[in-house]
């Protein structure tokens, strides 16, 4: 078993996390397993995601955006300001942890998949990402 960190700045949107956690993989020296990974926040989460075309990610993040809008009267948490509460639904709405196999010692995504970290809040955001490889 193998367990390391990604840290990674972040802007709203989907940034591609796939070539961090494939290095974390490769120093794993695991050949055939699993890769845990899971993000240490309450207001971004993890996606897999076409990694070709970024009109996909754009489209993603605007659809989400109109599904649980910034400022919705609705919400009483605000704390950290109009973002704050609908970053924690998006983020309850996604997924905070993702399994993907581990296959010949790489991460065994498909051709047009990425591995990304969704950025819920408006400003830039430090984020932790906790990778764990076993085999």
């Amino acid at each position: 078993m193998h367990q390391d960190t990604v840290t990674i700045r972040t802007e709203r949107g989907l940034t591609d996390i796939t070539r961090q956690v494939g290095k974390i993989v490769q120093a794993s020296s695991v050949k055939t397993g699993l890769c845990h990974v899971f993000i240490r926040h309450t207001s971004a989460s993890l996606t897999i995601q076409e990694n070709a075309d970024p009109d996909v990610r754009t489209d993603l993040e605007a659809f989400l955006s109109r599904l649980v809008p910034d400022g919705d009267p609705l919400f009483r948490h605000v704390d950290e300001g109009p973002d704050d509460m609908p970053a924690h639904v998006k983020a309850a709405l996604t997924s905070t942890s993702l399994t993907i196999p581990v296959t010949d010692g790489r991460l065994g995504l498909g051709t047009w998949q990425g591995l990304y970290v969704w950025e819920h809040r408006s400003r830039p955001h430090t984020r932790s990402i906790l990778v764990t490889v076993q085999g």
